[in-house]
């Protein structure tokens, strides 16, 4: 979060008063790279206030995304990246923002669990064969 125009104007005027940057981080807590970067904005704008990022236009409108969906659900991300001439990355990240959820495929294994009178008629049935085996070789 940027400092108020009423911090960065009193931090300055601190500085202007003859004090050293080690007394100015002892007061203010700030770095002096902070207090330069101020003095520059000052010098560029003649103001104090917080400079913030504007938001660069999208590839991606989300609502003609929201149609695209809407008329084929099942697209591929890489076809519903195409008409927007981007990154199927960038769609999938796209319909995030949307709350649409992608589509997965489980595989899931199950874990088969025997009970312990089924085991032993198993172990009992081999054992028989095995038995009539050695007996019908002989």
């Amino acid at each position: 979060m940027a400092y108020s125009k009423d911090f960065r104007e009193r931090a300055l005027a601190y500085m202007d008063e003859g004090h050293t940057y080690k007394e100015l981080y002892e007061a203010f807590k700030i770095h002096p790279s902070a207090i330069e970067s101020w003095r520059k904005l000052l010098a560029e704008t003649g103001s104090l206030e917080p400079q913030y990022r504007k938001t660069r236009k999208r590839k991606i409108d989300l609502e003609k995304l929201q149609q695209a969906i809407e008329e084929k659900p099942d697209a591929y991300l890489s076809e519903l990246a195409k008409p927007f001439n981007c990154t199927p990355q960038a769609v999938f990240y796209a319909l995030e923002k949307i709350d649409v959820t992608v589509k997965k495929t489980i595989h899931v294994q199950r874990k088969v669990i025997y009970s312990p009178l089924s085991v032993y008629r198993f172990v009992d049935d081999v054992y028989c064969r095995l038995q009539c085996r050695r007996h019908s070789v002989h």
